[in-house]
């Protein structure tokens, strides 16, 4: 199903963020992407995620940013595949094409990547995040096959204090959110992209974010 999701994408509406949000509409051919393992950003909490809480704070700029110079230089040169991939590929891969949508939002989040301080490496593991969570699709709430209340491409969820529907279908905001919590990670330079994921997102499906590490290493290398 996967391999022909461009083929079924539901009509992209406009709204004020600068942004495209998948609609309900047609969603259910999605099928996996919808409701499969693939799209679970995490379980019912009840309360606020901590990091969340934190990162959302530092997205509107209510308390001061973590430094980023733990993150290594940010350069704007084609990145070395081996600082993309410093430990190599964990387990098989999967991969996916990518329509202009997809690639648009993949260098939204480059690009915050790179303002946020975690360079290269922190950009490999937002997109692999986002292709974990929703193929790089902008998806707004599925109704019926929703995970929950989680949306955009992060999959966050506003009941978790990630921020309201309109912000965590910003690509932006989303990516930036994001990339504050990783940043409260410790030692996520080092760790595993799986487990620097895992930690921020929460998944019920923790180990599924390794699959996207080869391409999204590539999309990163394509659009930095």
């Amino acid at each position: 199903m996967q391999q022909h999701l461009t083929r079924w994408l539901p009509a992209i509406a406009k709204t004020s963020y600068r942004r495209a949000v998948l609609s309900v509409a047609g969603v259910a051919v999605l099928g996996g992407l919808a409701v499969g393992p693939a799209a679970y950003a995490g379980q019912v909490t009840g309360t606020p995620h901590p990091d969340a809480v934190a990162a959302i704070a530092l997205a509107t700029g209510t308390t001061t940013a973590v430094p980023a110079v733990q993150a290594g230089p940010v350069t704007t040169e084609r990145p070395d595949p081996d600082r993309l991939v410093p430990h190599g590929v964990q387990g098989v891969q999967s991969r996916i094409p990518l329509d202009d949508a997809q690639l648009d939002n993949a260098r939204e989040i480059v690009e915050t990547a790179r303002e946020t301080g975690v360079g290269e490496r922190g950009a490999v593991i937002g997109v692999a995040t986002a292709l974990q969570e929703s193929k790089l699709y902008n998806l707004g709430h599925l109704g019926a096959y929703n995970d929950h209340d989680s949306q955009g491409l992060f999959q966050q969820r506003p009941s978790s204090g990630w921020g309201t529907p309109d912000q965590v279908t910003d690509p932006e905001y989303a990516s930036t959110a994001f990339f504050e919590a990783l940043k409260r990670v410790d030692g996520w330079q080092q760790a595993p992209l799986t487990v620097a994921a895992q930690t921020v997102q929460v998944s019920a499906y923790p180990f599924a974010y390794a699959q996207w590490e080869e391409q999204a290493a590539e999309i990163v290398q394509q659009v930095w």
